[in-house]
């Protein structure tokens, strides 16, 4: 398979609703593969199609990395639905792909019931708690156009400014591929 270049800040598709994905073939089963090798790459945990630059409504987890949770199979998410999420919240520090080198504390659900659907598109119903709840709606965020930044107070995004015009210009040294062209979609 193959490792994507990753969209990054300022891309357009990362700000664009993901389009619901009709039926499975050869295409969306390589987007997926190439999903977990980019993800893996990048030492991630979670990675949603828009950002490899696909409008897809689909994303990708993988915490089995993660003490404790080595026990936790990788899975692919096609055309997920948070149904419930509980009262409960927590805050947690947060990371993305898409916007390398800035961590902050994120306050969201602690457990979550998404539906989806796997790569035979079978429906699943799943109740997620802690670490993987907390990647999973990071991940639908993307879904919907949302990054973890949108979620932080202004004071915070203030602080960040810079960092965001780095990343938007690409002026940042990371181990992994990223976009060249804010514009960039697979075709």
């Amino acid at each position: 398979m193959a490792v994507l270049p990753i969209t990054v800040y300022g891309d357009k598709i990362l700000r664009k609703k993901a389009n619901k994905v009709t039926e499975v073939d050869l295409k969306t089963i390589e987007l997926i593969k190439n999903m977990f090798d980019t993800m893996k790459n990048a030492n991630g945990i979670g990675l949603a199609a828009n950002q490899v630059g696909s409008d897809k409504s689909i994303f990708v987890v993988d915490i089995s990395q993660v003490e404790d949770y080595e026990d936790t199979k990788p899975i692919a998410l096609i055309n997920p639905k948070i149904i419930e999420r509980s009262e409960k919240k927590v805050l947690i520090e947060e990371g993305c792909l898409s916007i390398p080198d800035v961590r902050e504390e994120v306050r969201r659900p602690e457990s979550i019931t998404i539906v989806y659907h796997d790569t035979d598109f079978n429906e699943h119903t799943l109740e997620a708690d802690g670490l993987l709840a907390r990647v999973m709606q990071h991940e639908f965020d993307h879904l919907q156009g949302v990054l973890f930044t949108d979620l932080i107070s202004d004071d915070l995004k203030k602080k960040y400014k810079k960092d965001i015009n780095r990343i938007r210009k690409r002026k940042i040294e990371i181990e992994y591929p990223i976009t060249e062209d804010m514009d960039y979609q697979l075709a």
